[in-house]
This record gives structure tokens, sequence and C-alpha cells, in this order.
């Protein structure tokens, strides 16, 4: 039995499309131990839900993994057919879906809903299933809930929607959450509720949780190891403090200068990241960052940078060895050479 709940070694996963082979993830390792939340952050279409929906067998038709294994709960979930999938799914492992207004299936009631993900994996009786539907309602901060049980989703705002979203995702008390940028519609008040309630019912039934987001801010305030994202590729993963005060990639860099800072007297222009996305139905050659990178070097444009590791106070390891903060950025190994040669000279 391996040590992590989810485990995904060197995953290749691309979309087979009229235009041709999209190669939506390249390479991509997640390794998430028990109650740890993880948050992946990039750009749209970087492959943050891609990567997510993979460990759920959630990939569209024509998509498929071409490389590497996606283990989770001691389950190879890229060798199992959906009939097999289907029974963790939901069980194990459960999604919230970034919009709960479409999600949601309109002609049934609240009620309807939650109780079907309690009976589809359990042996419970419809009365058993309508108490528990309650008891999740409760759970989520819902006020209420005989009356909300018997509504369908038109008529709640979408804060308790998000809500009814959750209870639905937790009804079988999975081991793993995928939270789909959970916020993303919601105003701010609403968002520190939903992610306050999300924190307690972590420590609650000591989940993991996959945060997906935009949002930086949110990534802050709830996550312990963060996995930036650009192109199909994770560029640069470490824990949260480590990402934010000591971050070693390009990309991850302008992330973060993207960020307005309200504490600076003078006012001052956001600094955007120039330049257009991949695509990913011709990738670049190298680094996938290389053509928006203002300290691109020529190897950038022919090679693909090999992962350079770091101890948690910035410093360099050896290549290859096994951290906890890593990036993939040529610019990290260029220092790392010249520190070496630097110390050998003294």
């Amino acid at each position: 039995m391996s040590e992590y709940l989810v485990d995904i070694i060197h995953e290749k996963l691309s979309f087979f499309t009229p235009a041709g082979e999209v190669k939506a993830l390249n390479d991509v390792s997640i390794q998430m131990r028990e109650g740890e939340v993880l948050g992946i952050v990039g750009e749209s279409g970087s492959g943050k839900s891609v990567t997510a929906y993979s460990l759920m067998g959630l990939t569209a038709d024509n998509g498929k993994i071409i490389g590497g294994e996606v283990n989770f709960n001691g389950h190879r979930i890229d060798l199992m057919t959906e009939k097999e999938i289907r029974k963790i799914r939901g069980k194990e492992i459960s999604i919230i879906f970034q919009d709960p207004m479409t999600s949601l299936n309109p002609v049934y009631t609240i009620g309807n809903q939650i109780e079907e993900a309690v009976r589809v994996h359990g042996d419970k009786t419809k009365n058993e299933a309508r108490e528990r539907a309650r008891e999740l309602l409760t759970l989520v901060g819902i006020n209420e809930p005989d009356k909300r049980l018997k509504q369908y989703p038109h008529e709640l705002s979408g804060g308790m929607r998000q809500r009814v979203m959750i209870a639905i995702a937790l009804a079988c008390e999975p081991k793993l959450l995928i939270a789909d940028e959970p916020t993303t519609a919601l105003d701010v008040t609403i968002q520190a509720q939903i992610l306050e309630l999300m924190n307690d019912l972590k420590k609650k039934l000591k989940m993991g949780i996959i945060l997906i987001t935009h949002d930086l801010g949110v990534v802050a305030s709830m996550c312990d190891n963060i996995a930036v994202m650009y192109a199909g590729e994770i560029v640069e993963y470490g824990p949260l403090d480590d990402i934010f005060y000591n971050p070693q990639h390009e990309y991850t860099k302008g992330l973060l200068k993207s960020i307005p800072k309200f504490q600076e007297k003078e006012y001052s222009k956001l600094v955007p990241i120039e330049g257009q996305p991949v695509d990913l139905l011709n990738p670049p050659k190298g680094c996938p960052f290389a053509p928006r990178c203002e300290s691109c070097m020529k190897v950038c444009l022919e090679k693909k940078p090999e992962r350079t590791e770091f101890d948690n106070l910035g410093g360099y390891t050896v290549v290859g060895m096994k951290g906890k903060h890593y990036s993939r950025c040529f610019l990290q190994a260029k220092k790392e050479f010249e520190m070496k040669n630097g110390e050998v000279k003294a």
C-alpha cells in the first residue's frame, strides 16, 4: 500500500481532435497524503481541471491517458473500467464542480439529488437517506433544512447552491474532495464562508482536498502545498510559504507580481505576463514558458529543463533528490552551477 492517498506518476494525457492531438498534460507528477490540502494554480488551459478530472475517470471521450500512472487510495485509475470507477466515484473521491447552477439538475428537488448520492453507494432506505440529507444540509450551514429539501435549485441563492454541491460531495464522507474553483462565481462574503466551511469539514472528516483556483488569496488561506501549472506541466511545486516567499520559477514570480498590493504607500501599476498562452496542438520544443519569459536563454528554447530542488531556505540540493520544493527552470540550474563553481574556486 502506497504512503500516498494520491500518487500521479509522469502522467501524459491528450485529447484527439479533428485539428490534431492536444497535449493537455505532459509529465505531471503529484503526491498527496491523507488530510493534506493541495492547491493547483495557473491560467486557463494550463491543465488544472484535466489533472483532477483524470483522477475521477471523468476525461472526455476523445481524451486518453497515453503515459504514466494515476493512483488513488490503492486504485490504479488509468487501468480501471468505467464500471469499476463508478464504485469509488462519489464514495472515496468526490468533486465540487465550478458552476453549481449547471451541475445541479433543475427538474429534481434538492432532497432528491442529495438522497441519490447517499443511496447509490449505500444500503440506506428512503427515510434513512432523507435523514442523512437533512444532516448534510445542517452540516454545510443551510438553515431550515426541511424546507430546502423540497425546493429546486433555481429557488436558492448562489451561495446556498454551492453549499448543496458540497453536501452532495460529502454524502459518503470521501477520502479526497476535489474543489474546482468553488468560489469563482460567489461574492467575497460568501467566498469566506465557503472556505471556512471547507476548512472545518476537512478537520472533522480528516479528508484531503485538491483546490483548483485562479485566486492566490484563496490558496493562501487554505493550502499546505501548491502546484503551479503552465501548458500542461507542473513548473513549480512546494509548501505554501516557499511558493509565496521564495518563488523560483519565472512564471510563479509573474503570477505573484500580478496581485494588487494594498499596503504600498504609492499607487503602482499591475505587472502583467506579456504574450499569449501556448498552443497545445503545437507545444514548444523547450520550456513551455520560454516564449513569454523575460529571462529566456537560448537553451530554454531548445531543451526542457530538469527538476531543480531546494531546501526550505531556498538553498540548492542535488538535482533528482527527493525534496519538497522544486521548479523546472534553467535559470535555477544555472545559479546552482555557478554556486558550485564558486565553492570550488574558493
